[in-house]
């Protein structure tokens, strides 16, 4: 710490500078360091728009606005018309992972997707979703989309599950991808699903 040097011969000039000296050595006078904050991270921070993995499997919408990737352990599932879905399970036939792309329907909106997703759960399940986290203006590769992530239980009460949603706008149109796995195995499979969203090709 720098310090002014007094006049010499002046008592009162390094009495005072003293004094100064010591206030600023740790007292309460001196500057005292405020601890750093950090702010909280982002929704979606670690959203990387890339490529899939090498030896991934890629299918691509019959209406050509999007392409999906999954994991290779993930086989193709029952979809409804226009759609794409795979799914992986346990040896035991329970689902671990699931993923699926279908077209836009028509009322989907980048700005309103999150509330539009939970507001179509709970016409489809008969209770709200638990909303978590939510982002709009997602650079994804094509296209701009927007993404929540929700818990919801389905229609029977038997299962919950955890999912990341997006819409996402390209070129030729666009699309809806969810991505899910039951709640008690989250965890687990985020990496993957959050890997299936990264490389989610809008077209």
């Amino acid at each position: 710490m720098a310090t002014s040097r007094a006049p010499a011969g002046s008592l009162a000039a390094l009495f005072g500078a003293a004094v100064l000296l010591l206030a600023g050595c740790g007292g309460p006078a001196g500057h005292a360091e405020t601890p750093a904050t950090t702010s909280p991270a982002p929704a979606f921070a670690w959203f990387r728009a890339g490529p899939a993995p090498a030896g991934w499997n890629v299918a691509e919408l019959p209406d050509g606005t999007a392409q999906l990737s999954t994991p290779p352990e993930a086989a193709p599932a029952e979809s409804d018309p226009g759609s794409v879905t795979a799914e992986t399970r346990s040896p035991g036939g329970e689902l671990v992972a699931y993923f699926n792309a279908t077209p836009e329907q028509g009322d989907e909106a980048l700005a309103t997707w999150p509330d539009f997703r939970l507001d179509h759960l709970q016409d489809e399940n008969g209770e709200p979703a638990a909303r978590g986290a939510s982002r709009t203006g997602m650079a994804f590769r094509g296209g701009m989309g927007s993404c929540v992530e929700d818990t919801y239980r389905s229609r029977d009460r038997t299962h919950e599950y955890r999912e990341i949603a997006c819409f996402v706008e390209g070129k030729r149109g666009g699309s809806v991808l969810i991505v899910a796995a039951p709640v008690e195995g989250w965890d687990a499979a985020r990496p993957t699903l959050e890997q299936a969203v990264d490389s989610y090709l809008a077209e």
